[in-house]
């Protein structure tokens, strides 16, 4: 039980655990092999599941938004995290691999179409994907937007977050030298890719725990320690993809490129409360998005676990189940 909200946790909303049919290692080129499962129905309605961070690799949990005798759910970590290998490695890894990589699924397992289902930074690459590869996009689902622009990773990176959590900013912040905070991304890059193995750890556990401190809306300011391999990983390709502003062309490039999939129906769920991607990103791409239906949950940060955003994402995955038979 939620002993500030009295709600129940998420797992209530969730399908039971079910574990994969396939288990594989898909060599994706240039050095890296990516990690794949499937699991539910292997003749079901597919569905690819898009993780976060950057670098934030797949859960179990994720396989229970999904029903199993509906569903032929497929879940990978993304170049350089999870299980997948190089690990914490950034060479031959930009959006553009990545967009390449969930083709390379699609193509391996036979399939034509499919809805593709992301949260934070997979909605960033699942919106990509789809501007990229319309025809196969059956439904967009989207968890807590994120479109990769300056004003987004200011709000986040540069103090606006940070007016709300002082404390927790502080901690983040402290370990950058004042003359180097007028731009944090650049400062923890330095650090993240040093070549010190205890410093690159050390502000990997500091960079996660400032994005973790804020996920929920009854965050306590406290991100908790990362294990350190998770921690430099996550870091890391976060910070490389931040860096590069996630590999566009351009400034508000995802919005820009909205009439490309005008036509594709999507749902967008999103956390009234989220102080990692504020609604308002939320809001602009349902503007701009005539196929979209935006759910405003009201008591909810950011992170995927919020019980009412599981409950309305199980809830969307079973409504769209239900359409397809």
């Amino acid at each position: 039980m939620d002993k500030f909200s009295g709600q129940k946790s998420a797992v209530q909303y969730l399908h039971p655990p079910v574990e994969p049919f396939d288990r594989r290692m898909l060599d994706v080129g240039d050095g890296h092999s990516v990690y794949m499962e499937q699991s539910g129905h292997p003749d079901g309605l597919p569905v690819i599941v898009l993780h976060g961070g950057p670098g934030g690799g797949c859960s179990p949990a994720m396989r229970r938004y999904f029903d199993p005798a509906v569903y032929r759910i497929i879940l990978f970590d993304q170049r350089g995290c999870g299980r997948s290998r190089p690990h914490a490695s950034v060479e031959a890894n930009t959006t553009w691999h990545l967009v390449a990589d969930i083709e390379l699924i699609r193509r391996t397992l036979g399939i034509d179409r499919w809805i593709v289902f992301g949260g934070s930074w997979g909605a960033t690459l699942a919106l990509i994907y789809a501007q990229a590869h319309p025809t196969p996009v059956q439904h967009l689902v989207l968890r807590g937007v994120f479109t990769m622009t300056e004003a987004e990773l200011h709000w986040f990176y540069g103090g606006g977050a940070g007016a709300f959590w002082p404390e927790t900013w502080a901690r983040f912040v402290e370990l950058i030298p004042e003359d180097e905070r007028d731009d944090l991304i650049a400062a923890y890059h330095r650090r993240l890719f040093s070549g010190n193995l205890s410093e690159e750890v050390t502000h990997a556990k500091a960079w996660s725990a400032w994005e973790n401190a804020l996920a929920t809306v009854h965050s306590t300011g406290v991100g908790g320690d990362s294990p350190a391999d998770y921690a430099r990983a996550f870091a890391r390709l976060e910070n490389h993809y931040f860096t590069h502003r996630g590999f566009l062309d351009h400034d508000g490039q995802i919005l820009d490129d909205m009439p490309r999939i005008a036509h594709i129906p999507g749902t967008i769920v999103q956390g009234r409360y989220d102080m990692i991607c504020p609604p308002v990103t939320a809001h602009r791409l349902a503007e701009r998005w005539p196929g979209a239906d935006l759910r405003m949950i009201p008591v909810a940060g950011h992170a995927l676990s919020e019980p009412g955003i599981s409950a309305e994402l199980v809830g969307v995955m079973q409504k769209l189940a239900r359409g397809a038979r």
